[in-house]
């Protein structure tokens, strides 16, 4: 019998959610998911410091504050560890907008555009690409401009059916509900001991699943932030599972059958639900107290991992001024 990563990708896109650019080349996923917190650990990896290198002369020639070039480094570099696990994989990479940018619609819009142009000066076209957002108000509205201009968005950080509607209502090309973090906050509130079945984040995505397709939206459904393959197989069938190297090889040397978990043909079909305006969403958002507690934890999160990434690139140039 095939292993359950064997099984797992004949129903489902198997996306690797790391910026360990060996790891996707034995892996050999279909799609690549980074943020700011993988590209942080990537960049302290000696082994990829030719691109650290490479962005820093770029920066050098760059005018403006010194506060500005650090930051256009920092995207600069995204998308460099974007084209090389581009040129690996055969779909999709995510790119992840800076966090702290999270409540900027266009600043957002502006950095998004930015980053699909360095792309596509390395001969990566934008359809390869996905760029992440935080699934606020504010990036959802960021996405829906973009999504019209033909740059697919990655909508990360969601843990509401508030949330996914919004996404799903701006015509965005992917969310990204996560699974783990959902159920650190049960656990940490007291609750369980959980099954794969029970699991609140694995719920979750699958009402937000079975919502999309009663309602004929397009836009796809990828879980993400995996604590075990027990939530992985749990969604197997789920339009894609974005899963970390760990659990990918936990998956492949797993054996036994795979049970397919969801599918569009089981979901009963029904009415659009009413339009989610800002004041609804907002509202929504702020009854889920779980909601709001791990998005506003999420982009907290990213946004240190973002700081000390421009901190070692600010240190860099230093010791290149001095030298």
């Amino acid at each position: 019998m095939p292993s359950k990563l064997d099984q797992l990708r004949a129903m489902t896109v198997v996306v690797a959610d790391t910026g360990d650019l060996d790891a996707v080349r034995r892996l050999k996923p279909q799609d690549c998911t980074t943020n700011p917190t993988l590209l942080l650990k990537a960049v302290e990896n000696p082994a990829y410091g030719h691109l650290l290198e490479e962005t820093l002369a770029w920066g050098r020639k760059q005018g403006g504050s010194r506060e500005g070039v650090v930051a256009a480094i920092c995207d600069r570099l995204a998308v460099a560890f974007g084209a090389e696990l581009a040129g690996i994989v055969p779909g999709r990479v995510s790119t992840e907008v800076d966090a702290d940018l999270s409540f900027d619609t266009q600043g957002t819009i502006a950095t998004a555009r930015e980053i699909i142009k360095a792309y596509e000066e390395r001969g990566v076209g934008r359809e390869r690409i996905l760029i992440k957002i935080a699934s606020t108000w504010e990036g959802i509205r960021a996405a829906e401009i973009l999504q019209r201009e033909g740059i697919d968005c990655n909508l990360t950080l969601l843990f509401s059916m508030a949330q996914a509607q919004a996404c799903a209502e701006a015509g965005v090309f992917l969310i990204s509900p996560f699974v783990g973090r959902i159920l650190d906050w049960h656990v940490k509130a007291g609750g369980g001991p959980y099954t794969g079945e029970t699991d609140p984040g694995v719920i979750s995505v699958r009402n937000i699943y079975a919502s999309y397709k009663a309602q004929g939206f397009k836009t796809v459904v990828m879980g993400a932030s995996f604590r075990n393959i027990g939530e992985i197989e749990a969604l197997a069938g789920c339009d894609r599972l974005t899963i970390s190297p760990a659990l990918l090889d936990e998956l492949a040397k797993a054996e036994g059958e795979l049970p397919r978990k969801l599918s569009p043909e089981s979901v009963e079909r029904i009415a659009p639900l009413p339009r989610m305006d800002e004041k609804t969403f907002r509202f929504a958002l702020n009854e889920d107290a779980m909601a709001t507690e791990k998005l506003a934890e999420g982009i907290r999160s990213f946004v240190k991992d973002l700081r000390s990434l421009r901190s070692l690139v600010a240190k860099h140039l230093d010791e290149a001024k001095a030298a």
